[in-house]
Formats: C-alpha cells, sequence, structure tokens
C-alpha cells in the first residue's frame, strides 16, 4: 500500500536524524555541535516534509518558496536555500571539504531509502522526484556558498600574506638605512677616514640595501637562491657589535660584546642573520633602562651556537613572551614601529635550520636566544 512520503519522514524524524549523525561520526575530521550544525540535515529534513505537504495539498506556490524550482532557476534563494548557504558557510569554518558537505545530504537520502526498504513503505514517483529536487537545490546552495566563502578566505589570506612580506621588506630597508645614516652621520662629526671602521658599516649597510631590492626583485621574478656560507662566528659578532654600537650611543646604556671562541663555526645566510640580530640588538637599546647595559654573548652548547641579547628592561608582564613574535602587533611602547623586527628576525632564523627563543628574568629584563647548529671545520 502506497504511503505519503512527508507522512512516513515525519513519524520516522527522529530515526532518520540519528542515523545520518552515525554517518558522520564514522568520517573523519567531523568534530561538529548539534547548534553548529543546526542548518543540516534536521532543518532539511523539516522544509522537505513542508515541502511534501504542501504538493500534497496543491499548493505549488509554497512548495516552491520552501524548496525552490527544479534546477534552481530562480533569482531569490527558497527557504531550503538560505539554510543550505548557511550551512556551507559553518562547515567551511569548521575546516571541512566540499566532499564532505555533499556527504551531509547524500546521507539523508540514503537514511530515508534504507528505512523505507526495512518498512517495506512504497512511495510514488512525484514524491521521490520532489525528493531530488530538495536535494539537488540544497547541494547546489551548500556547495555554491561555500566556494565563495572559501575563495573569499584564500583572497583574505593572500593579502595577509602580501602585506606582511611587504612589511617584512620595508623594515629591514628602513633598518639599513637608518645604520647607513648613522655611520655617514659620524664620519662627519668625527671627520672619519671613510676605510675605518665606521666607513665600513656604512659600506655593509649600502650593500645590504642592494641586497634586500635584489632579493626583492628575484621573488617578482619566481626565482630562488641559496646565499648560505661558512662564516667564524667571532667575526660575524664583531662585525655586527661595530654597526650596534652607533644605535647605543643614541642612549645612555652601555653595550658590553663578550669575548667568542675564534673556532666557533656556523653555516647561514650572514646578511638574513646580521639582520635578525640587529633587530634583537635594536629592540634591547629601545627597552632597555637607561643606564643599563645590553650584552651580547656567543657560545657553544653540545652542538648548538647560541648567541644572546641581554637587556634590562625590567621583564615581561605575565604572558607578554608568547605574543612577542606575532607580525603587525607592536608593545604598546613600540614608538612607531611595524611590530615586525622580531617576527621578521624569528622567520630569518628558522630559514637557516635554527630557532630564536625569549626568557624573562622577572624584574631584570629578557634574554633572546639565537640557536644554529654548529658547524666543524674538519
Amino acid at each position: 500500500m502506497e504511503v505519503f512520503l512527508h507522512r512516513f519522514l515525519s513519524s520516522n524524524r527522529d530515526e532518520l536524524v540519528a542515523r545520518c549523525k552515525a554517518k558522520v561520526a564514522q568520517r573523519p575530521l567531523r568534530a561538529a555541535t548539534d547548534r553548529q550544525l543546526a542548518h543540516g540535515v534536521p532543518m532539511f529534513l523539516d522544509q522537505l516534509i513542508r515541502t511534501l505537504a504542501a504538493e500534497e495539498e496543491d499548493e505549488l506556490a509554497l512548495s516552491i518558496a520552501i524548496s525552490g524550482p527544479s534546477g534552481g532557476d530562480s533569482l531569490e534563494l527558497s527557504e531550503i536555500g538560505m539554510s543550505a548557504t548557511a550551512h556551507g558557510r559553518d562547515l567551511l569554518e569548521l575546516g571541512y571539504t566540499v566532499d564532505q558537505v555533499v556527504h551531509d545530504y547524500g546521507d539523508l537520502c540514503q537514511a530515508i531509502t534504507d528505512l523505507a526498504f526495512e518498512q517495506d513503505a512504497p512511495f510514488a514517483v512525484v514524491e521521490f522526484r520532489t525528493l531530488n529536487r530538495c536535494l539537488d537545490n540544497a547541494i547546489a546552495d551548500a556547495v555554491t556558498e561555500f566556494s565563495v566563502q572559501r575563495d573569499a578566505q584564500i583572497s583574505a589570506h593572500h593579502c595577509a600574506a602580501e602585506k606582511q612580506r611587504l612589511g617584512f621588506l620595508v623594515h629591514e630597508l628602513r633598518n639599513s638605512l637608518g645604520t647607513a645614516t648613522l655611520a655617514m652621520r659620524a664620519l662627519e662629526l668625527g671627520n672619519l677616514a671613510i676605510g675605518g671602521a665606521t666607513g665600513a658599516v656604512l659600506k655593509r649597510s649600502l650593500s645590504t640595501l642592494g641586497l634586500l631590492i635584489s632579493r626583492a626583485t628575484s621573488e617578482v621574478r619566481g626565482e630562488g637562491s641559496d646565499q648560505r656560507q661558512t662564516f667564524s662566528v667571532a667575526s660575524f659578532i664583531a662585525e655586527v657589535g661595530l654597526a650596534a654600537r652607533l644605535d647605543v650611543n643614541l642612549k645612555s646604556s652601555v653595550f658590553e660584546v663578550a669575548s667568542v671562541d675564534p673556532v666557533l663555526t656556523v653555516v647561514a645566510n650572514r646578511e638574513l642573520l646580521h639582520a635578525a640580530l640587529g633587530n634583537l640588538l635594536q629592540n634591547a637599546f629601545k627597552f632597555t633602562h637607561e643606564n643599563s647595559a645590553v650584552t651580547l654573548t656567543a657560545y657553544a652548547v653540545g652542538e648548538q651556537v647560541l648567541i644572546d641579547v641581554e637587556d634590562h628592561c625590567g621583564g615581561l608582564p605575565p604572558g607578554a613572551a608568547a605574543g612577542m613574535f606575532v607580525p603587525f602587533k607592536p608593545n604598546e611602547d613600540s614608538r612607531g614601529g611595524l611590530g615586525l623586527g622580531l617576527s621578521i628576525a624569528r622567520q630569518s632564523i628558522e630559514a637557516d635550520h635554527g630557532m630564536l627563543t625569549v626568557r624573562d628574568v622577572p624584574g631584570s629584563g629578557c634574554i633572546f636566544t639565537i640557536s644554529l647548529p654548529r658547524h666543524s671545520l674538519r
């Protein structure tokens, strides 16, 4: 005996929802709550029941308003369309894929078919056509919204990445230009020879500016290059310390550079490491208390070379260390900065297979530590 599909669905609603949930639970990466999936199977099932009931009463306009016409040929979303778009948006926010969006509605179709077979409940062909129309419209609207939101999300991430990359370039260019300006001023005020130590700082800063521009040009062209080299840690620290002394002269603080074992060697991008350590020192000079010391130390621990930058800023507020390397989140005393220095330093060091960490010394200051694999010349 033929039965009306909408009455069958109403009578078995809870069972159908339970079967769909069971199917969802068998698939990976599905941990959505009932609230998060409120626009999914339960709401669709209620709308399907109302659509079938409207057609039984020959209320075709109401049926179309609830579920939409065949083929989705409508300028306005139906009720099913609106809830399906919300469902697609929810699933994207939960990290699901487009095929899982489709599966949600396929589960219900399978559950209805299985339960009807078990209960020997035959339905009219026209009702199955309505069921297929509702499923087709819901899947189409859910997938469309999922795709639109995903594209918007990808575009936003791309824009954020480009903004960060441009910010990094501007930050490094500004730092190199600032050092070159300080060196030039020192040369002029002290009537120093261009071939001396201060002249060497100026030369290196100008060279770094050229390298930054060259690197940016290579990225635009899609070119890549490995500029890692083997070098002495002692000579590197001496070079960085010389440039850093130009910064420390701007403030009433002391800059101390500990002696370095001459046998220590690393393999790294010297220019990027120089910029990273320069960022750490600038940060230390900025926040250390007046008449206190900033200390630069390099030493070996096992198979690692560690470079410490210690300041006397007074220590960090609770939980502050976790967010110090997040880009575009400057400290409240950033003094016009972009909040990129520490983030750039960490990325540069990690590109050389190293690590950058910070340790808070309560009541005293911070110790930033660069850790790089030690290289043996043997």
